[in-house]
């Protein structure tokens, strides 16, 4: 909300004070106030339109996402039509009120083309500066937080670490002697087993194989089945080779979990969760979907559902401007569908 709050006001002061030296700047200049609130009003949307689009559209839509071609092809096309427009108004509309001479040459006037294109292309380039570099000091802001909640989370870990260690190197013992007895519990500790060592070591990676967070999630489902029972289905949906695909670890985990949470745990009857891998090209799309009773959307919409609030956050930092994260409810399901482009 904060960085929200904060964008509004700096667009706000920009442009205002960008009309305002078109206006009152330039009229001081030559002493035609109206002349040039009347420029000021042509210029000012213009330039308005060409830094929204070369920047906030073209620039983070296809130049972060690695589709450079696609954004010159749109820069240039930008720069034509707005540049063309610009020279038509300032041609037909302001130079009989201010600069008839200009009209002794042709619209289509290279140099003049040229002149149009400076003005306005300036006036972007100052806006795409300042965005720039509030851009960089809120990424230096998160870069700082990171390192705060990097230090607090080691201190935990190694406030804790002496007893996780402990259980998994009993639940190895577990699992040796109920292999003999048992082979359905022996299974049973050994997904247990599994799962904690990835929380232990395979967390603090950087980044994990995509096929080692599936299995993570489809044994953290099978526990879970233990304890609810024949009462849920679940259907895990592979639609692509995901080998070779990377992801940051326990991302998917708490979309998981909120499944459980707010669908099966709270549900009398038969429930269901259904979810779908597809990795195509440099594209991951994951679709959590569970079944729910209708009076428990009321809670996750008063909520917000910690757990989502979360992904929603480690999104924002580990892919910036590269992710699609949406919710979809229905009556009885609860769907999530998250899109991650892979650099």
């Amino acid at each position: 909300m904060n960085n929200r709050q904060n964008s509004i006001r700096f667009n706000i002061t920009f442009w205002v004070l960008y009309f305002l030296y078109e206006w009152l700047g330039m009229g001081a200049a030559t002493d035609q106030y109206y002349v040039y609130f009347l420029k000021a009003c042509t210029s000012f949307p213009i330039a308005f339109v060409v830094s929204y689009l070369s920047i906030h559209y073209l620039f983070k839509q296809f130049y972060l996402s690695n589709q450079k071609t696609i954004f010159w092809i749109g820069q240039i096309t930008v720069a034509l039509v707005f540049v063309m427009l610009k020279r038509y108004i300032n041609y037909y509309y302001l130079y009989p009120l201010y600069h008839v001479e200009g009209m002794l040459k042709p619209l289509i006037f290279l140099p003049k083309i040229l002149i149009e294109f400076v003005n306005l292309y300036l006036i972007v380039s100052l806006y795409g500066m300042f965005f720039f570099i509030r851009s960089w000091y809120g990424q230096q802001q998160v870069l700082q937080e990171l390192k705060q909640e990097k230090i607090a989370a080691e201190l935990e870990l190694l406030k804790s670490q002496v007893q996780p260690h402990f259980i998994f190197n009993m639940l190895n013992n577990f699992y040796s002697s109920a292999f003999k007895n048992s082979p359905e519990t022996a299974q049973q500790i050994l997904k247990l087993s599994n799962l904690l060592e990835y929380s232990l070591y395979d967390s603090k990676k950087d980044k994990v194989p995509l096929k080692e967070e599936i299995d993570y999630i489809i044994n953290y489902v099978d526990l879970q089945k233990i304890r609810v029972g024949d009462k849920l289905d679940v259907s895990v949906n592979i639609f692509d080779n995901i080998i070779g695909f990377q992801i940051s670890p326990l991302l998917l985990l708490p979309l998981i979990e909120n499944c459980f949470k707010h669908g099966v745990n709270k549900s009398i009857g038969q429930s269901w969760i259904r979810m779908d891998v597809s990795a195509k090209e440099k594209t991951l799309v994951f679709k959590i979907e569970n079944s729910i009773e209708a009076e428990n959307l009321v809670v996750i919409n008063q909520n917000g559902g910690l757990g989502l609030k979360n992904v929603k956050r480690r999104l924002e930092l580990l892919y910036p401007n590269t992710h699609e994260f949406n919710i979809f409810q229905e009556a009885n399901s609860f769907l999530v569908v998250l899109k991650i482009i892979v650099n």
